[in-house]
């Protein structure tokens, strides 16, 4: 499938002032979006922040159906947050934990999702069990259904890592999950936006996901899916009005919808932002940008192996995500001179995935990780910066 690249840059300012090759870490979003939250922002200055939520109603409940049409769900299944990690943390925290218990997780598995595990492993005594990675280095199901059994609380699983191109097998994953009964937690911050993501094909029973990566939004903004049959089974470890109704003086209701998760006070601009986004996404079809991302990021890996330096990603489906690293040159001093021709990367410490950074013995690397409005001849020159700083 073949997509208008030059209308995407057309509508995105930033492709004019720099080659953005991290989308993994906040992507370029479209005029339309600044457009949203700028218009927004002034109307709160011209007629007031309540008087301006009342104006913009339609935009701000858009989300709702817009998030849901993204990802196959039901519109009260899903809660504003202000980040994926916020959202996550709303679904772990919800659940109960006792010392008899594990939790199943994945070696990729991100920095702050571990650090939730490690906080609640002290606090209850459950266990935080590591299931391996099979030979293409993803999660191995055969191991994952071994570890099943009734001690298992919880199976949390990073779809796409931080640190490398890996597309974990979530879906098969999910059938583990469903057989066994246990709830899935699937943190997909890096793939929603970037490849098509369905909850019920998955079988996730909660999931979560950020506004500012490759879905193009704002910056804190996010969201949560939680399934509707365990939805009020989740008690949300912070309520306040908007979560819950205060029925007398020594009572309270949850809400029955997803917005139990949810906080009174919000960034109402982001919100209309982020429907914005996801409504762009929708248009733009993530069936027909998932293969460009797939075929840049592709192009970039070869052309990459081609200056000598060392391709770190793995799993037998690979994302826009390329990582790389070269013996003796500081993954830094790479990221710099890529800086300094206007070509934005980053770079994936070993601290922010510390069980597969020491299980593959992995340094500091560059990131890369190309959008579907990025060239191919903004790749080429990311390359020969490469080829160029990995020699002086």
């Amino acid at each position: 499938m073949t997509i208008d690249v030059e209308r995407a840059r057309a509508e995105t300012p930033g492709c004019e002032h720099v080659a953005h090759l991290n989308n993994a870490g906040s992507a370029l979003p479209p005029r339309r979006v600044v457009g949203a939250v700028v218009d927004h922002l002034e109307l709160e200055a011209r007629i007031g922040g309540y008087e301006a939520h009342e104006q913009n109603e339609a935009a701000i409940e858009r989300f709702y159906s817009a998030t849901a049409e993204l990802i196959g769900a039901q519109p009260e299944e899903v809660a504003f947050t202000s980040s994926a990690t916020r959202a996550w943390d709303m679904a772990f925290y919800s659940l109960t934990f006792t010392p008899t218990d594990r939790i199943l997780t994945s070696v990729a598995d991100y920095i702050s999702n571990y650090l939730a595990y490690l906080q609640v492993a002290a606090r209850t005594g459950v266990e935080v069990v590591t299931v391996p990675n099979d030979h293409h280095g993803q999660v191995s199901v055969d191991a994952l259904r071994e570890l099943v059994d009734e001690r298992v609380r919880l199976i949390a699983i990073t779809h796409v890592p931080t640190n490398g191109g890996l597309v974990n097998p979530v879906a098969e994953i999910g059938r583990v999950a469903r057989d066994a009964g246990i709830p899935y937690l699937v943190d997909a911050c890096q793939s929603v936006g970037q490849l098509p993501v369905d909850v019920g094909a998955i079988g996730c029973d909660m999931l979560s996901a950020t506004g500012r990566k490759y879905l193009r939004g704002p910056r804190g903004t996010g969201f949560l899916y939680v399934r509707r049959d365990l939805l009020e089974r989740l008690d949300p470890p912070l309520v306040d009005m908007r979560a819950a109704e205060w029925t007398a003086p020594d009572r309270y209701e949850l809400r029955r919808d997803g917005r139990r998760f949810e906080e009174w006070e919000q960034s109402y601009a982001g919100k209309i932002g982020l429907a914005t986004a996801v409504d762009y996404a929708l248009e733009w079809e993530l069936e027909k940008t998932w293969p460009r991302v797939r075929e840049l990021s592709e192009r970039l890996r070869t052309q990459l192996a081609g200056v000598g330096v060392t391709l770190h990603d793995v799993g037998s489906e690979r994302c826009g995500i390329v990582t790389f690293a070269m013996d003796g040159v500081p993954a830094a001093r790479i990221k710099d001179a890529l800086a300094a021709s206007s070509i934005n990367v980053t770079l994936s410490v070993p601290a922010h995935a510390q069980v597969d950074a020491r299980e593959r013995e992995l340094p500091e690397l560059v990131r890369a990780s190309p959008h579907y409005y990025n060239t191919e001849d903004e790749l080429d020159n990311a390359v020969e910066c490469v080829r160029i700083a990995t020699r002086c």
